[in-house]
């Protein structure tokens, strides 16, 4: 199984959470995982507000960080293109997403369209979820709503 996660799936990589264990056996059992270049700034910015709202400890949130940089040649970076974004534009008029999401979409789709092989789309977002279902793409958990 080929694997888009965005930041709220990421996230759960590096940080304890709801659903945290679910996401490391779904990138255990994928033959590839991947997301868009902004993932790495939005996951360090989830880490960095976990430390500041005292959620984590300053030096779990330091360990949590390194394991995001030291890991992160292992994840599919997929580049933020023109084209992406123009497409993200069009993304977010149709299914009414916020701008980051419908980058994520965007990006789902170009690689799933790259590698002509269907990806599933890893998110705890509701609302990106069911537009990547509406574009034709599997989500996972499911049934956000």
């Amino acid at each position: 199984m080929i694997v888009y996660l965005d930041a709220s799936a990421l996230v759960k990589r590096y940080l304890a959470e709801a659903g945290s264990l679910e996401v490391n056996s779904l990138i255990a059992d994928s033959a590839a995982i991947g997301t868009s270049l902004v993932s790495r700034a939005e996951v360090a910015a989830a880490i960095a507000r976990a430390v500041r709202v005292g959620g984590i400890a300053r030096p779990a949130g330091e360990k949590a960080l390194q394991a995001l940089h030291a890991q992160w040649a292992d994840v599919m970076a997929l580049p933020v293109t023109a084209l992406l974004v123009a497409r993200a534009g069009e993304l977010a008029w149709t299914h009414g997403l916020r701008g980051y999401d419908a980058i994520h979409l965007s990006s789902a789709l170009f690689w799933q369209e790259d590698l002509a092989e269907p990806v599933v789309v890893a998110t705890f977002d509701r609302e990106l979820e069911n537009a990547a279902q509406q574009a034709g793409m599997q989500a996972w958990p499911g049934g956000l709503g």
